[in-house]
């Protein structure tokens, strides 16, 4: 349970970030206005909440492997809201990333 509890916090993390970061870029390189831009750094403000939730005490270890997930994310939230089409490098690249993410967070611990 505390792996699947993780997960879903990264992937709230991610929601939050790589969402108020589009927001914000929705506000100030779409000209769509100061509430959007409000709106995208209550989003980022509550990401750096969300990361203390993590059953991990370490805060590199947290940060490093959350990397992987916004990475993935990343490309995701271009495909929902843009449109983006991930080459095939790009997708090889988010599962490395999320690779990654699975040994440093989920790894053996000595």
């Amino acid at each position: 349970m505390t792996v699947l509890r993780s997960a879903l916090l990264f992937v709230l993390a991610a929601i939050l970030e790589i969402g108020g970061a589009w927001l914000v870029w929705q506000g100030v390189r779409e000209h769509r206005g100061w509430a959007w831009i409000g709106a995208g750094i209550v989003a980022l403000g509550a990401y750096g909440f969300v990361a203390t939730l993590q059953p991990d005490s370490h805060f590199g270890r947290v940060l490093a492997a959350y990397g992987g997930v916004f990475v993935a994310g990343s490309l995701a939230w271009g495909v929902v809201a843009d449109g983006y089409r991930p080459s095939r490098f790009d997708l090889i690249g988010a599962v490395i990333c999320l690779l990654g993410v699975g040994v440093i967070m989920y790894g053996p611990r000595h």
